[in-house]
């Protein structure tokens, strides 16, 4: 799900009580009219699929938990006054997110037109992410919030493309370890708290994302034969857990550096 660390607000730039509250209603207006579309979307979807009820009911408890997560690190958002266009993309990102998540588990979600819905949304959420950041450089309203909002968001996105490819049978179950990747190094900073250190920007962790979403979804394609998927899905993950040990190497040599340094 979104949001799986804290985002820690500097309280240099924390809110005043009354414009949190002004913040937190214009994002539960976003929210409250994606949810409408959402509904909309799903109920659609689930006749034209032949998904049961279920698959509206998932989609919109996962769409409602992680917009309940997001909240929840909308102060890291200060100073920003308003809670902004690029977080309303985000925020439809997550949307589209969970009609994915939604039909993990039907058992016709591999068959029929689905799997083309399938590649359709995805490509749209990936799509997407190309608008939130420049549209929030634009408006001046970018902040450490934005940034991990859309950064999560990638990361489920993820996770779920790589439960659907293993839903299709287009790869094993070692996929999922492509989706699960993020939230474990997540995870191992709670033992091992300098994994947690802040990594430069890299073109080549941000590379390596895009590469892991358009292979995933590649892989969904009815088009694309199972030997192919798989080795598709087989590359693509060789690639993030080589991008993923770099950053580990890269966090590991800072620590034991500033532990020499240490009287």
């Amino acid at each position: 799900m979104p949001f799986s660390g804290s985002i820690a607000s500097n309280p240099l730039r924390a809110f005043a009580p009354e414009q949190l509250a002004r913040l937190r209603i214009e994002a539960i207006a976003a929210f409250v009219a994606l949810l409408a579309i959402k509904l909309c979307v799903g109920v659609w979807l689930a006749a034209s699929s032949d998904f049961g009820a279920a698959f509206v009911l998932r989609a919109l408890l996962v769409f409602g938990c992680g917009f309940g997560l997001m909240l929840r690190a909308l102060p890291a958002h200060a100073p920003r006054m308003h809670f902004g266009d690029a977080n309303r993309v985000t925020l439809a990102r997550l949307m589209l997110i969970a009609l994915l998540a939604a039909a993990f588990g039907e058992p016709v979600a591999a068959t029929g037109i689905w799997p083309w819905i399938a590649v359709g949304v995805a490509t749209a959420a990936a799509l997407l992410d190309a608008v939130d950041g420049p549209l929030a450089r634009r408006s001046g309203l970018s902040s450490d919030f934005g940034a991990r909002f859309d950064m999560e968001c990638d990361a489920f996105l993820v996770l779920v493309l790589s439960l659907l490819v293993l839903w299709f049978d287009k790869a094993g179950s070692w996929i999922v370890a492509a989706g699960l990747l993020r939230y474990a190094f997540v995870a191992a900073a709670w033992a091992l708290p300098w994994l947690a250190g802040e990594l430069p920007p890299s073109l080549r962790r941000k590379s390596i994302c895009v590469l892991q979403i358009t292979c995933l979804i590649v892989c969904l394609g009815p088009i694309v034969d199972v030997d192919t998927s798989r080795f598709i899905a087989a590359a693509s993950l060789l690639a993030l857990v080589a991008s993923f040990a770099i950053d580990i190497a890269w966090l590991f040599r800072r620590h034991r550096s500033s532990n020499k340094e240490t009287p």
